[in-house]
């Protein structure tokens, strides 16, 4: 009825002349190659003039577009792009030499340098497969790697090498973790299995000041750089019952530790802090605190404040109301309320014989699970170590606080700094404590006196992991000092990103994997401006109160919503922006937009009749993932230190490279 009327309605208007441009099909932007629904985008790079023509004599209508300003492709002409940043209209033209394509919004980040090697940048895909299929992979490496140092060292052009670029080498320093560059993924094949080649660009927007002739802004005060290295170690320890036995150990640790800086020589170099923890004061008052700060940051001349704070420790009067505690919540306490600003090396160390209590408890005080939790402190870049105490009496819950701590405390490159700590009676657990927890803060305090100079330490690859775990903490402080002192010492020599317009890299550490081992050598985010951030906070949570509230969480209408919300940020923020309500499914392209993705996140792993066959446990655990998450954007939305503005004055346009750990 409706689509007659609409008919009779444009009849008479198109007979009274009346309909004009209105009725006449919009002009939408460019489709990619073989879509039906998906736009071609670009990313522009920094400098970016717009004009009012394809020619390079046209009028500029602006002298220089926002970095990395994400654009719908109209038209194509005379080397130049119609672009405009909604689907809805161009806005004039750019060079297609100032923009790369990007048919989704995923980019990559080099991970930590914890002994792999640096990621090389190949001509094209069939040298990545050729050196890859060849017998001496790890031996082709190293020398494509030393031919490449010793051009750098010589600044000679590379010699004929199928590569364009490097990562810098372990003699140069990492790129740090404080610049922001971005690397768009073009396309991907999995040629060998569990390997990804990924065609990308890299693309660095230059200095704050602009002195190289870009806008770039790396967000830092003054130079930007870190004058000293300093190390922060803070340790947040359960104080709940049943870490009576360890609670001492674990403040003895902090004393001993103080001995080695004195006998080191490092003085001001390290500072420790400590903070307590234990759970809910809301059901026992009695509980005492949920968490509370032992001790800021105290270097050895305040030893003797530290001291008399750590004399004040003492376990709980009473039982909590379960056997995890607020472990996160005393993660948290530390991140927030601790001086981290006066230190470049920053570490945790949670000391717990209990798993954390799971973000769906409502005496959670974070209300986020451990992967986000993990964000949380790597934003501040605090690396997160747990020694978990294995006792007789936490027998049951051993198995779900390994997997929360392992999330807690997972580095980018695929490993975790967890250490269990087999305790199966008091004396045999408080004896392989003690000397775990020294060998770790033993590794880390050497960390200051490894970093007393610029100079780079020897290539080193640490293995995956060791079994003993003295052993393991051992090398869990030096693979932690090893990657903090490549991204300082990157950061004082103001590393950037390699500049390469087209080129194929493995998502995996080659040299490893010719030893059968997985190490990936970049992580993968998604590039959001805080609008389109918020946009999905505020849409999942009216998804998920709206399918709580009918008690429809496991309708086929919620599972679809939060896909589509899902899909609809890997591949077109701006869209989901437009409109965040929309259901792919329905409107028939779901599986277009899941196509092809390089990467996917946890819910687009899923299929429906996944869904469908998972118990009601298993879909709530789901659903309090979902509001951690949510919690996670939250805190986002909060930390002006980490977006980057590139000269937008509206804080909605500042961007961040969102992990797609977190995303839904």
């Amino acid at each position: 009825m409706q689509k007659r009327l609409f008919a009779i309605l444009l009849s008479a208007l198109l007979a009274l002349g009346l309909a004009g441009p209105a009725f006449s099909a919009e002009r939408g932007p460019l489709l990619q190659q073989g879509k039906k629904s998906l736009f071609q985008r670009v990313v522009t790079h920094p400098g970016s003039p717009l004009f009012a023509a394809a020619s390079e004599d046209a009028e500029k209508l602006r002298e220089k577009l926002k970095s990395f300003s994400v654009l719908y492709v109209y038209d194509r002409k005379n080397g130049f792009l119609e672009v405009g940043p909604s689907s809805s209209a161009a806005s004039g033209w750019i060079r297609e030499s100032a923009a790369t394509e990007w048919p989704q919004a995923m980019t990559l980040l080099f991970t930590e340098r914890t002994g792999r090697m640096p990621v090389l940048f190949f001509k094209d895909k069939k040298s990545l497969e050729t050196i890859c299929a060849s017998d001496t992979l790890e031996e082709d490496m190293k020398d494509i790697e030393a031919k490449i140092r010793t051009a750098r060292a010589d600044k000679s052009a590379l010699p004929d090498l199928p590569v364009l670029a490097s990562e810098p080498s372990d003699q140069e320093g990492a790129v740090s973790r404080d610049r922001f560059y971005l690397m768009p993924i073009k396309q991907m094949s999995e040629p060998f299995e569990g390997t990804k080649f990924l065609e990308v660009s890299s693309i660095d927007p230059g200095s704050k000041d602009g002195a190289d002739g870009t806008d770039g802004n790396d967000g830092k005060g003054g130079d930007g750089k870190a004058k000293t290295m300093r190390t922060g170690i803070a340790f947040v320890i359960d104080t709940t019952i049943s870490m009576k036995p360890y609670i001492e150990q674990s403040l003895s640790v902090v004393r001993s530790s103080f001995d080695t800086i004195e006998k080191e020589n490092l003085e001001d170099g390290v500072g420790f802090a400590v903070v307590a923890y234990r759970s809910s004061t809301a059901k026992n008052p009695k509980v005492g605190y949920t968490t509370r700060m032992v001790s800021d940051f105290k270097t050895l001349k305040d030893r003797k404040s530290l001291e008399d704070a750590l004399s004040q420790v003492e376990e709980a009067a009473v039982s909590t109301h379960t056997f995890d505690e607020d472990a996160l919540a005393g993660v948290k306490a530390a991140v927030d309320e601790l001086s981290w600003d006066d230190y470049y090396t920053r570490i945790i160390v949670l000391i717990s014989d209990a798993g954390p209590l799971p973000p769906g408890d409502p005496l959670a005080l974070t209300r986020m699970g451990s992967a986000e939790m993990l964000d949380y402190a790597r934003a501040r870049k605090i690396w997160l170590t747990v020694c978990h105490i294995r006792t007789p009496a936490g027998k049951k819950d051993h198995a779900y606080a390994e997997k929360a701590y392992r999330d807690l405390s997972r580095t980018s490159d695929g490993a975790s700094s967890y250490m269990p700590i087999n305790a199966p009676d008091t004396a045999t657990g408080r004896k392989s404590f003690d000397a775990t927890a020294r060998r770790l803060a033993t590794s880390l305090t050497k960390v200051a006196q490894a970093t007393s100079s610029l100079k780079a330490p020897e290539p080193k690859l640490f293995k995956a992991k060791r079994e003993n775990p003295e052993e393991e903490a051992a090398r869990i402080g030096e693979a932690i000092g090893y990657a903090m002192r490549l991204d300082f010492i990157g950061q004082q020599r103001g590393n950037r990103a390699p500049g390469v317009v087209n080129a194929w890299i493995a998502d995996m550490d080659l040299a490893r994997l010719a030893a059968d081992q997985y190490s990936p050598t970049v992580e993968v985010a998604v590039l959001l401006t805080k609008n389109q951030l918020s946009d999905l906070q505020r849409t999942l949570k009216i998804i998920v109160d709206q399918a709580e509230r009918t008690k429809k969480t496991d309708s086929r209408d919620f599972f679809q919503s939060i896909l589509s919300a899902s899909a609809q940020m890997a591949r077109d923020p701006a869209a989901f922006s437009a409109r965040p309500g929309r259901n792919l499914r329905e409107t028939g392209v779901l599986g277009e937009f899941l196509e092809g993705l390089p990467y996917k996140s946890d819910i687009m792993l899923l299929r429906e009749d996944d869904w469908y066959r998972m118990s009601v446990g298993e879909q709530t655990a789901f659903i309090n993932r979902l509001k951690s998450r949510i919690t996670r954007y939250e805190e986002y939305d909060k930390d002006r230190s980490n977006w980057e503005s590139f000269g937008a004055e509206n804080s909605g346009d500042w961007v961040y490279r969102v992990p797609l750990s977190v995303l839904p």
